[in-house]
């Protein structure tokens, strides 16, 4: 038996690390629609929509400020004028959408799990895994600045519980912070945030499982919004997130039919992402093993979710990992993808008002000549314009695996747990 211990221990090792390694594509759009990134693996990819061409990072300043693991978290800022990128390479870094220049880089002692801008763009918030929130003050006079080191300041703790999403609410009152442990903390944001948040405003408890992603709906009849939140408990709940009162609950899961769902069991209907409309009227869903996204609608008088279609997909086995839109274009993007593989595809109809009632569907999955800038776009943002079947399949089976795994509690024996603090380094990523 002693002779097996080691053997399994590598193994275990090896299979760890495979599942650490696999980090799942993500996208986001800017919110006047003038460019879309994809982060693939550690590559960062940027395509201008006004310009018709892909973006070569740092081209400007003749540098080159590339990540060296995995990216994690992408974020544009409200006004689009500031862009965040950070992950497994413990930095997080702070790029000028006009130049696409890396204004800054913020070294980190841990791997980053989530990225947040303030409305002003005057902090830049991030969190890591060992469950501190973090925040960096950019000035004016850092745009005409060569590229600086910064370092951020504690900013609040969910203490050894990861932090899964980053949010400001609509009225940039309060930072929303969601974790690993079912917890939804909403803390008010203070004018010194350099010197920590130190007033929590509520709790917004009820989910079973890991808390994986936020959202807000709001509109000009309710400006202050409501919060919306996915989880591994393949639900989505509405909150009134400033007294933590859970407002409804939609259950998703049990709305996955076996056909959608490629016969996947229930417990594996995680909720991977959430992305609104600019009028807060719908809430899209991608949920783990779904080849396609769920499309919610939010009912602001009666304070509800109820699900109106699934938009499948059905001519591949894209199942999406990340979703973004913008507030002032009819498209819904999608990426797929881990490692250096990506597809992203793209939804039309945003802006078109969906009946429930009535059954009109307005939402159309475009082919890819039919994208914004069509072929060109698509081969810079996945790398290729084409994709062989089978490597496609097998990063399709790669997602579902990480996405499955990846905000799971493992669990250790005493002697592993001893193990893995020695070989821990978090102190030997300083930058």
């Amino acid at each position: 038996m002693e002779d097996d211990e080691p053997m399994n221990t590598t193994e275990d090792n090896n299979r760890e690390a495979l599942e650490t390694e696999v980090a799942p594509a993500l996208i986001s759009v800017h919110p006047a629609h003038h460019s879309v990134a994809v982060a693939v693996g550690c590559e960062l990819r940027v395509f201008d929509l006004r310009e018709s061409g892909p973006v070569t990072l740092g081209a400007k300043s003749k540098e080159v400020f590339h990540h060296k693991e995995s990216i994690r978290a992408i974020r544009y800022g409200a006004k689009g004028k500031i862009f965040l990128s950070a992950g497994d390479d413990k930095v997080v870094k702070i790029w000028a959408t006009d130049s696409w220049r890396c204004l800054c880089s913020v070294a980190t002692e841990k791997k980053v799990s989530a990225v947040a801008i303030s409305d002003n763009g005057q902090f830049v918030c991030y969190a890591d895994k060992f469950g501190t929130v973090w925040v960096v003050e950019l000035d004016e006079a850092i745009e005409n600045q060569a590229s600086v080191q910064k370092k951020g300041s504690p900013l609040l703790s969910h203490y050894c519980s990861i932090v899964t999403s980053l949010e400001f609410s609509p009225d940039g009152q309060f930072i929303i912070t969601a974790d690993r442990d079912f917890k939804i903390r909403v803390t008010v944001f203070p004018k010194k945030p350099l010197n920590g948040a130190h007033e929590i405003q509520s709790y917004c408890l009820g989910h079973t499982e890991f808390v994986s992603c936020l959202a807000f709906v709001y509109s000009q009849d309710c400006p202050q919004g409501y919060l919306v939140s996915g989880s591994g408990d393949a639900t989505v709940r509405l909150w009134d997130f400033a007294s933590g009162l859970l407002l409804h609950t939609c259950d998703v899961g049990s709305q996955v039919g076996n056909k959608e769902a490629n016969g996947t069991e229930n417990n594996h209907f995680v909720v991977t992402d959430l992305c609104t409309t600019s009028d807060g009227s719908s809430v899209f869903v991608a949920v783990q093993s779904l080849p396609g996204i769920f499309l919610l609608s939010s009912d602001f008088s009666a304070k509800t979710l109820t699900v109106i279609r699934v938009v499948s997909i059905i001519e591949e086995d894209f199942i999406p990992t990340s979703l973004g839109t913008s507030l002032t274009s009819d498209f819904l993007w999608m990426v797929m993808g881990v490692s250096s593989v990506a597809r992203v595809r793209v939804i039309t109809g945003l802006t078109k008002h969906t009946s429930e009632e009535s059954g009109d569907n307005h939402y159309n999955v475009l082919e890819d000549n039919q994208v914004p800038c069509g072929e060109q776009l698509l081969e810079h943002l996945q790398g290729s314009l084409s994709i062989d079947k089978d490597v496609f399949s097998a990063a399709a089976e790669a997602v579902k695996t990480s996405m499955r795994n990846l905000l799971i509690k493992k669990q250790y024996s005493s002697e592993r747990r001893e193990l893995r603090k020695r070989g821990r380094n978090d102190k030997k990523g300083k930058r």
